[in-house]
């Protein structure tokens, strides 16, 4: 056969691999065989390396064994597709018959052990290598065992590789300088690379890239940014490199600007480009400067990238536009675990807790698997519905797929139960977990806290601390809101100053807010006011309302409207300071001041927000409102709270005629609070829910005091237990009594 024939061959085989056509190359081969009498050796190792390219191991190993005299490229073309393949037994037994071997036979044997058996293989490879002879060194031998430690964190191999580098003379490659200066950046020895860097007396873009990278993973800002600047040419991959490392050290600015110098310099832009500027956007919250970014990738091949995709779907939702996430998402051509995981993680955080359930519902439809951040996402979201129906589903779900071993995954279920008042299945699972680290403690603070449990929510804090770990700023809003529940003033005040004093962590109006929250509490209103003027802000909406909601209980004018006229300023369209203000002059009996407050309202448009309950019941949520007779079963509800009614009197429960703001008869005051929305939720439970199973209630404002004293006589009576979970904590009425110690 002419070489000139052989060589037509070699490029048709050349193409089907590029083409990864399979059938083709078997269609080249038939006519090979037919029309060629005797194979030459050349073609018949281009035909090995084919099929091993094509991943057809069988048919390589054929052709090699038919080749009557193989040289040692054969034997390296064969040895190859072993390595590559990880068939490393076959590989070992071919490179033991090999007649020969060369550089190529000893890179191969030690690039299949690095990639799919262990380290000790491959240095044991290695050292066979070294003691064959120095002239079986290569660049490709070294940078692979580079790598290899770089993988696996050994600093000492790496080391030594590094002294065989100096003592053969192959120092001043750059090949090899990289995969060096990499090794000693990721095993954490930023030194050693700085001066391995420096010592190459050539450098190219690869090198510098690559020092770059280095110092980013460290944090060294400074010195990446000076190293980057002081390069004479810079390549795609130099800006990229940056503008990554930016935005992961929460530069998010600096990555927007240097994107703006990278599209100056007319630089071609990848996904990865994208991905990172696009990144910046979200941690700013730069809506603007993004969807100018979006307008750009418009322009590019990028449009239908879905790493690009899921990353624009990401930066809308952290800026809270939620309607251009969902037409970025619907127009997706293809769409990954990411994509599905970066819409339900935006509808989470923008309080759109049921559309997040529902992309995880229809993410399965599509048969896309979910991840441990992906189910851990769905979990959370059911938290905050109080579903813990669903929840418990998706607890199922982590047991079947394994994904319960995922910390994400377990500290979601530790928050979901703690947040659906089940705080014994939150415990449980907290004690099963295998691994714990600060969200799992904060979880389970929280959700005592939650439940008003001061001690216990203080022992875990505590227990925390003797584990050796850091609680953050989350941490210390679920211990300090416990205190504060609990009426314990002294132990509050002694963990906020260790908060700021002993961990080192600045407060914020959360804490602040809880704090005033502990003082007001406790009926102590001056120390409350105090402690807000002293305050290196002003405290927000919820910290004024915290503070005047207690002056209602308290009767204390003066203070509570300096706290509803400081609400006022601050938010002017908020209802709270009319109705809590109104409570504390319905409570002395001042209603013309009362009627002010009601006109003071209307003339400015402000409605007070209804109060709703619901309740969940084979699947469906049943809301109620105050004297609702909307529900298909309004005779029976009505008719179970006129039987309730009649016995909790005569168990001695007074109504509390306070928590009626109207001027009118006694009698209208009774009806009125018989009829709110959390008793005719749970006169519902009473009727549908089986007995052995508690009545779980939600309510979307804070329980009043008369609802709160008639559900512990409606425990008592029934037999019941009944969860109501308001907008502040959790009550569980069990036998008359509820969790809170009536102190909420």
């Amino acid at each position: 056969m002419s070489s000139s024939s052989s060589n037509y061959y070699c490029t048709f085989l050349k193409l089907c691999c590029e083409a990864r056509n399979h059938t083709q190359a078997k269609k080249l081969h038939c006519h090979i065989i037919k029309t060629v009498e005797t194979l030459e050796t050349f073609l018949s190792n281009n035909l090995v390396s084919a099929y091993g390219k094509l991943g057809n191991i069988l048919y390589a190993r054929r052709v090699f064994d038919q080749m009557s005299e193989p040289n040692l490229y054969s034997w390296n073309s064969i040895l190859s597709v072993y390595s590559k393949s990880g068939k490393v037994d076959e590989m070992r037994d071919v490179f033991n018959r090999m007649p020969s071997r060369d550089v190529v036979s000893w890179n191969s044997l030690i690039s299949g052990y690095a990639g799919y058996v262990s380290i000790v293989d491959s240095v044991k490879a290695y050292n066979l290598m070294l003691k064959d002879g120095s002239n079986n060194l290569s660049r490709i031998t070294f940078s692979t065992m580079l790598i290899l430690a770089s993988s696996q964190g050994c600093v000492h191999l790496g080391r030594q590789i590094h002294g065989h580098i100096v003592k053969f003379g192959f120092q001043s490659y750059v090949f090899v300088g990289s995969p060096l200066v990499d090794m000693y950046s990721k095993t954490g020895f930023i030194l050693d690379a700085r001066k391995a860097f420096e010592e190459m007396p050539e450098k190219n873009v690869v090198m510098f890239n690559t020092m770059i990278t280095g110092l980013l993973r460290c944090g060294m800002i400074e010195d990446s940014r000076r190293l980057f600047y002081e390069m004479q040419e810079k390549d795609s991959i130099s800006w990229t490199t940056m503008i990554a490392g930016f935005a992961q050290n929460g530069l998010d600015k600096e990555a927007i600007d240097l994107f703006r110098e990278m599209r100056l310099e007319n630089l071609e832009m990848d996904q990865y480009t994208f991905g990172s500027v696009l990144t910046a956007c979200g941690g700013l919250l730069a809506l603007q400067e993004g969807k100018q970014v979006h307008a750009y990738i418009i322009r590019t091949d990028y449009t239908d990238n879905i790493f690009v995709g899921s990353a624009l779907v990401d930066m809308y939702c952290k800026c809270k536009n939620i309607k251009s996430a969902e037409t970025v998402f619907k127009r997706m051509a293809y769409k990954n675990v990411v994509s599905w995981t970066a819409m339900l993680v935006g509808y989470g955080q923008n309080g759109y807790s049921e559309e997040a359930v529902k992309v995880f519902c229809d993410m399965q439809k599509y048969g896309i698997k979910p991840d441990d951040f992906t189910l851990g996402s769905v979990i959370s979201s059911c938290a905050n519905l109080a579903s813990l129906e669903e929840g418990a589903q998706f607890h199922g779900r982590a047991l079947v797929t394994g994904l319960l071993s995922f910390i994400t995954v377990s500290n979601a279920l530790v928050t979901l139960y703690g947040k659906c008042g089940s705080i014994e299945d939150s415990h449980w699972l907290f004690n099963e977990m295998s691994v714990r680290d600060e969200v799992s403690w904060t979880a389970l603070v929280s959700g005592y806290a939650k439940f008003g449990k001061a001690d216990e929510t203080i022992r875990l804090f505590e227990n925390m601390l003797a584990h050796g770990l850091k609680p953050d700023g989350v941490t210390f809003i679920g211990v300090l809101s416990a205190c504060s529940r609990a009426g314990l003033v002294e132990k509050g005040h002694q963990i906020f100053q260790s908060m700021i004093k002993e961990h080192r962590i600045v407060p914020i109006l959360d804490h602040y807010t809880c704090m005033i929250d502990l003082y007001s509490r406790a009926g102590k209103l001056e120390e409350a006011r105090s402690f807000i003027n002293k305050m290196p802000c002003f405290p927000d909406a919820i910290g004024w309302a915290t503070l005047l909601s207690s002056c209602r209980f308290y009767g204390n004018m003066e203070i509570g409207k300096w706290a509803a006229e400081s609400l006022l300023e601050l938010e002017p369209h908020n209802t709270a300071s009319y109705i809590l203000l109104s409570s504390i002059y319905a409570a002395k009996g001042k209603w013309e001041e009362v009627a002010k407050l009601r006109k003071g309202m209307r003339d400015k448009g402000l409605r007070k927000e209804p109060g709703c309950s619901w309740i969940k019941y084979k699947n469906r949520v049943h809301i109620f409102s105050a004297d609702d007779r909307s529900s298909p079963y309004s005779d029976e509800i009505y008719s179970e709270l006129e039987k309730l009614n009649y016995k909790m009197l005569k168990e001695g429960y007074v109504p509390d005629m306070n928590s009626v703001l109207h001027d009118v008869e006694d009698s209208e005051k009774i009806k009125m609070l018989n009829h709110h929305s959390e008793k005719l939720a749970i006169a519902f439970g009473l009727i549908f829910i089986p007995p052995d199973l508690p009545i779980r209630v939600v309510k979307n404002l804070r329980v009043c005091g008369d609802c709160h004293n008639a559900t512990k006589y409606i425990s008592k009576i029934t037999r019941r237990e009944i969860l109501v979970r308001d907008a502040a904590r959790f009550h569980l009425f069990k036998d008359g009594t509820c969790s809170c110690g009536d102190f909420w």
